[in-house]
Formats: structure tokens, C-alpha cells, sequence
């Protein structure tokens, strides 16, 4: 009797699995079945959000459902990252943009996330064009000219960035590392004060993505250089760092990644989706127009670059002199 009783269970325990082994094939089968929500970590009208807006319609095509952009601002980028790795579940229906800062933040202060265990890296898509202006009429006319004044007047050299934990600040403090010089920086609020300060005499440079580039183009500003492995195709006349000696390039790069956990066979749906989203000639001209570079990796390059990004972000901040104390 007792045999008989534990030969039913086993059966039944077999009939179980068989009926879960289906279901969850079916569950990634039939993905998305529902809309997909987004998680954009800036304020709405911001050049990184227009861009994703545009990559969120034009991925909904190939997935059948709307990917809704949710933002959410905040923890200089971090908030939105943090909150879905916290909170969301890996079944593929919250996804989000991942900036540069979820790579610095966690090695300057105390977070919630580990960027390189927490998340499931889906699709690198690029990064940013980031250059330094000056007056036009004034004394710099090159990188050099900068160099030459700040050797002979130590810290006397200001440039504007809106953080000391940005990219453009790390970027401008290991040049003044590198060139044996020492720079002055002056946190703005933003692009209009920085633009506004260089205009009054008040700042000497502005280190920052495009919002500077009316004023490149109206002749009031000159772009001394971009900090980009490349040069742009907008600037093909200005150096990058690497050209004018450096061993640095910065581009914030930023990409899509979920939960940790998510289902590979998801995983590729979401790429192969988003990847023929950023191959749409509409999207194409939204990087081109926003001034973003394009920099695709698929999730086997995208999974192996992020330890290495993370590694470079806490060596330059241990150099600078950032790094929080273990």
C-alpha cells in the first residue's frame, strides 16, 4: 500500500513538471505579452530621453508591444538603475538605460546596486560627444595655448562642468594629471549658466555635451577639442584627446540592461529587437541630431566590457583622489 502510494506521488511529481516545463517554454515563447516599461534615469525633454523615445517606438514595432518610457531622474542617474534592480522582476517587462555614473557612483559612496553583479547587460547602444569650448575672441586659440597658460599661472585656468563626479571634471582633472598642470573647476548648474559664464568673462572654458554648439556654429565659441575616440563628423577639424597626446577617451557610454537573473532566451529577443531598432535610418538621425555617438555591442561584448568599464572608473577615481574609503 505504502509502494503504491509513493509510486502515485512520484507520478504525479513527474505530470507537475511536465506540465511546468511547457509553461515557462511557452511564457518565453509567447514574450512580450504585455508592454514593456523603459526606465529612462533623466527628466523628460532631455536630448537622452527624446533618444530613447525614438529607440523605445521603433523597438515596439518589432516586438509586437509598446515600450513605455518611465522616468525617472535622479542620484545623478543611479535612482532609476537602482530602483529596478531592487524592485523589478527578470522576466524581461522592465528594462532601462544604464549611464556611466551606475559605473562611479557605487566606488564613491554607499549604493544599493553592484553595476557589474546586479544587472543583465542586453545592448550597448553609444555614447556622448563631449567637447571643450572657449570664447572665440579670447587668448586660446588651441589645446596648447590652455596648456602653456596654465604652466605659467598655476590654477588659474577655470573650466565649468556641472560636477566634480562627472565625466567631463574626471576627464579635464587626469589631462591636468597627465600635462603637469593644475586646473580649476567651477561646478554650474548647467549648460545655459556654463554658456552664460564664458560669455561674461567670468569662466575660460566649458566642458560639456553639445548645448555649446549654436554657439560653435554662430562663431562666439571655438571647440578646442572633443574628448571622444573619434573625431565628430559635426567638428572633423577638431583633435580628440588621444590625437593631442593623451591616453584617455570619454565618451559616456550607455547601453539597456534588466534585473539580474532575466532568461537568456528573453534576453536575445530584447537585443535582437532593440538592435533593429538602432538600425532604423530614424534613429540613426536621432543619435546624429542629439549629437550621441553610435557604439553597438551585442550582449556577449556589451556583458565582457562592462567589468573592464567598472575596473577604469574606480582607477580613475582612486587617482583623483575620489574613491570612498573602504
Amino acid at each position: 500500500m505504502l509502494h503504491r502510494r509513493l509510486l502515485s506521488a512520484v507520478v504525479a511529481a513527474a505530470g507537475l513538471a511536465g506540465l511546468l516545463g511547457p509553461a515557462s517554454a511557452q511564457t518565453v515563447d509567447s514574450f512580450p505579452s504585455k508592454p514593456i516599461t523603459l526606465v529612462v534615469p533623466f527628466q523628460p525633454g532631455v536630448t537622452a530621453d527624446l533618444l530613447f523615445r525614438g529607440i523605445a517606438e521603433a523597438a515596439s514595432t518589432h516586438l509586437g508591444q509598446p515600450v513605455i518610457i518611465d522616468n525617472k531622474p535622479g542620484g545623478s542617474a543611479t535612482l532609476g538603475p537602482a530602483t529596478m534592480a531592487s524592485n523589478a522582476k527578470p522576466d524581461g517587462y522592465t528594462i532601462g538605460q544604464i549611464a556611466i555614473p551606475v559605473f562611479r557612483v557605487p566606488y564613491m559612496q554607499k549604493a544599493t546596486f553592484d553595476p557589474v553583479k546586479d544587472f543583465t547587460y542586453i545592448i550597448h547602444l553609444g555614447g556622448y560627444t563631449l567637447g571643450s569650448v572657449v570664447k572665440a575672441d579670447g587668448p586660446f586659440k588651441t589645446w596648447k595655448d590652455v596648456i602653456e597658460f596654465a604652466k605659467a599661472n598655476p590654477g588659474k585656468f577655470t573650466y565649468a562642468t556641472i560636477g566634480p563626479a562627472t565625466t567631463n571634471s574626471i576627464a579635464m582633472e587626469l589631462m591636468a594629471r597627465q600635462s603637469g598642470v593644475q586646473f580649476t573647476h567651477i561646478p554650474t548648474k548647467g549648460g545655459g549658466e556654463s554658456i552664460a559664464q564664458i560669455l561674461g568673462g567670468h569662466i575660460m572654458m566649458m566642458v560639456e555635451s553639445p548645448a555649446w554648439a549654436p554657439m560653435v556654429a554662430s562663431g562666439e565659441f571655438r571647440l578646442l577639442m572633443v574628448l571622444n575616440g573619434e573625431r565628430s563628423k559635426k567638428w572633423p577639424d577638431t583633435p580628440t584627446l588621444k590625437e593631442l597626446g593623451y591616453t584617455y577617451e570619454f565618451d559616456s557610454p550607455f547601453g539597456l540592461a534588466g534585473p539580474k537573473g532575466m532568461d537568456p532566451a528573453i534576453v536575445k529577443k530584447l537585443h535582437d529587437a532593440f538592435k533593429k531598432a538602432y538600425d532604423e535610418p530614424k534613429v540613426a538621425e536621432l543619435f546624429e541630431r542629439f549629437d550621441f555617438t553610435r557604439r553597438y555591442m551585442n550582449t556577449a561584448d556589451y556583458q565582457a566590457f562592462v567589468p573592464k568599464l567598472a575596473a577604469e572608473e574606480k582607477a580613475a577615481l582612486e587617482k583623483l583622489g575620489l574613491a570612498k574609503k573602504d
